[in-house]
């Protein structure tokens, strides 16, 4: 059956999908691998911004290379005085001052753009299956789709941006000339990847006559009628044994 977004009770989850559904008003939902935690990260994320901008504030207007020198020749004008015990516990505290300091932003900094990768990661994973989930995504299909979805999704202004393989040029939707939509890349999967989802799930259904497979519903872009060179090409890549199925089957 296809992946449903609510149940009255838990029982009636299958037990391999309990971890993907929460309860809400007295029914269960589902929770696309963390709606919940969208809120946490993101008031995460604002702390750690305002451990660094703390930061930044504390040593605003300190140039590095300026307070460098000075050190160097206050140090100078005060070697005829200074004991070399004095001289090396001076020299020892401004060292230590200074990698704390390192330390410190560098953790927070890091801390700040695990929790942006994670909210990316999450926020794809919503949206993705939110979408597949109403053309019928099978629910052994979930761990699939988001691995795609994440090899392909980046997050642009807070919205899933499709990308080329070289993760830089924008894919282009079925105009050629504005990016490719959510709805149309799960489209697209519907006939490249047909095993993702259930038998009905798109338009144009073939059974399992000359143009089918089995009783999926999925166009084969091998057929005169049908034929979609987009299409093949696609499948070729993501599924060759379906492509090789249909091309058969286009020919008998």
């Amino acid at each position: 059956m296809a992946l449903k977004t609510k149940f009255k009770t838990r029982e009636e989850i299958p037990a391999e999908l309990q971890p993907h559904y929460v309860e809400q008003a007295g029914e269960w939902v589902l929770d696309h691998d963390g709606k919940a935690k969208i809120e946490e990260f993101r008031q995460s994320n604002i702390g750690a911004n305002q451990i660094i901008a703390d930061l930044k504030k504390r040593f605003d207007g300190i140039d590095p290379d300026e307070f460098r020198r000075l050190v160097a020749e206050n140090q100078s004008l005060r070697t005829a005085t200074l004991s070399e015990d004095a001289k090396r516990e001076m020299e020892s505290q401004l060292k230590t001052a200074k990698t704390g300091f390192d330390k410190q932003l560098a953790a927070v900094t890091g801390e700040r753009d695990t929790l942006n990768s994670r909210l990316s990661a999450i926020q794809i994973d919503d949206a993705v299956v939110t979408e597949a989930t109403q053309r019928g995504l099978r629910p052994t299909a979930l761990a699939d789709i988001k691995a795609r979805a994440r090899a392909t999704f980046k997050l642009v202004e807070g919205q899933p941006r499709i990308f080329e393989a070289d993760g830089t040029t924008c894919r282009m939707g079925k105009d050629g000339t504005s990016p490719m939509t959510l709805a149309e890349w799960v489209e697209a999967l519907v006939s490249s990847a047909p095993h993702l989802f259930e038998a009905n799930a798109g338009g144009g259904a073939v059974g399992s006559g000359p143009g089918g497979v089995g009783n999926r519903s999925v166009k084969n872009p091998f057929r005169k009628d049908t034929f979609n060179l987009t299409e093949i090409l696609k499948m070729k890549t993501n599924d060759p044994q379906m492509a090789a199925r249909l091309e058969a089957l286009a020919g008998s």
